[in-house]
């Protein structure tokens, strides 16, 4: 790979960069936990693939990949990742998709991006092919992959406006490193990709987290009908944060007084925000008990129940005529608001669902979700849903079709990955 003087003199003070800081690293308390292993290379076994997951979320995605790949190319897989728990989920997942087939998947930190360090990384693995997701573009990685001629390819790639801007900075660096393929989630995103690496390599696919989705709704049990007094509105209010507690409070206020018969089941985001909650309530001056205290006799109409149990969000969205789904009334990025929509639900979200931004603005057009801009909105709509006299079944239908036409990039990322091992006669090679 021929490098700029410039590129070169950049790539050396990178170096000395990672050098210095490196052992101030040791005391950061996300990267104290496996320091070893991400200050090194030793440890890292030769692969066939190797994926780059990030964190929790790109971990899973690797896991569908590893799923979806044909069951007859004989690999061996790395799968490297920044956190804990990233760790965890490929570590815990790797039984349930290799399954008998004659794969052999390993799992470890992915060591620091100094220069020299990953091309000793890179020289260890050997691998036929480099995987990364989403938005993993470090610059000593590439560069070691450059070196070695080894393919690199962005899967479920996304780039934000903000993040081209700040890699225009410096266009040629980027251009000389790019992936040989990206596989771009969006137009929106291929363009951004084109203008950094050329529109040669930019290629679309959808979005895998689509794939994960279980378009199979959970019935709910009869302990859990029993719960719920007939011919009530019941509402959700699910995975709710800290920082949007009050105006949650707000809803429930609201919707009391304007329904007084609805059952509202409240579904706090982490458990240790209950005794807060018990408070919270108590001040609001509206009947309430813990979902672990109640037996099999249905609860008080007006009723909000107070979910301290694990387990029972997905049942309970079956019984919903409305439902919110929280960390979207604060700037959270939001939780989860596909899976009520399988139910035949309409959830309402506030305006912070960044984190769900892959789903596409089509589902508000659809109306298969509302998005609102606060609290005051958010319970006007979750009333008008709670006045109609029960769920619209056809939309359980029309939000089913449509995450299912939002499936397959699974599928064409596993092909190309395929064509790379295939050239490579990796299907030829035994697994140890």
């Amino acid at each position: 790979m021929k490098k700029s003087r410039t590129i070169q003199l950049a790539m050396g003070l990178y170096e000395i960069l990672w050098r210095v800081g490196t052992p101030l690293l040791k005391h950061h308390p996300r990267l104290r936990e496996g320091f070893a292993h991400r200050a090194a290379a030793d440890h890292l076994s030769g692969s066939d693939i190797w994926i780059h997951a990030a964190s929790a979320g790109e971990a899973f995605l690797s896991l569908s990949l590893i799923d979806g790949l044909q069951k007859d190319i004989l690999s061996r897989i790395l799968v490297t990742t920044n956190t804990r728990q990233g760790l965890d989920i490929i570590q815990n997942g790797v039984a349930q998709v290799s399954g008998n087939r004659p794969v052999s998947v390993t799992a470890s930190y992915m060591p620091f991006d100094r220069p020299r360090l990953m091309e000793q990384a890179v020289s260890k693995v050997s691998p036929k092919a480099m995987i990364l997701l989403e938005t993993e573009l470090w610059p000593g990685l590439l560069m070691a992959l450059k070196k070695n001629s080894i393919p690199s390819l962005l899967v479920n790639g996304r780039l934000t406006p903000k993040s081209l801007k700040q890699y225009m900075l410096w266009p040629e660096l980027w251009s000389t490193l790019g992936p040989d393929h990206v596989l771009a989630i969006s137009e929106e995103d291929a363009a951004r990709f084109s203008a950094l690496f050329g529109c040669e390599t930019v290629r679309t696919m959808k979005n895998i987290k689509f794939d994960r989705l279980n378009t199979a709704p959970h019935p709910a049990t009869g302990h859990l009908k029993s719960l719920i007094p007939e011919n009530h509105p019941f509402l959700v209010l699910g995975s709710v944060r800290r920082e949007e507690e009050k105006p949650v409070e707000a809803i429930i206020r609201r919707v009391l007084s304007e329904l007084p018969e609805t059952v509202i089941g409240l579904f706090p985001r982490h458990m240790e925000r209950i005794d807060h909650w018990t408070s919270a309530l108590d001040q609001l001056a509206v009947p309430w008990q813990r979902r672990s205290c109640i037996d099999r006799s249905p609860v008080s109409p007006g009723t909000v129940v107070l979910w301290d149990v694990f387990g029972e969000l997905n049942p309970a969205y079956a019984l919903a005529r409305a439902v919110f789904v929280g960390g979207s009334l604060a700037p959270l990025g939001g939780q989860n608001f596909l899976e009520p929509m399988i139910y035949g639900l309409t959830p309402v979200i506030g305006p912070s669902w960044e984190n769900f931004a892959w789903a596409g603005d089509e589902i508000f057009h659809q109306k298969l979700a509302v998005r609102t801009d606060g609290w005051q909105s958010a319970a006007a709509e979750l009333i008008r849903q709670l006045r109609q006299p029960a769920k619209d079944e056809h939309r359980k239908d029309a939000a089913k079709n449509y995450l299912e036409t939002q499936k397959g990039g699974t599928a064409k990322a596993c092909r190309l990955i395929t064509q790379i091992l295939k050239s490579a006669n990796v299907n030829q090679r035994p697994v140890p």
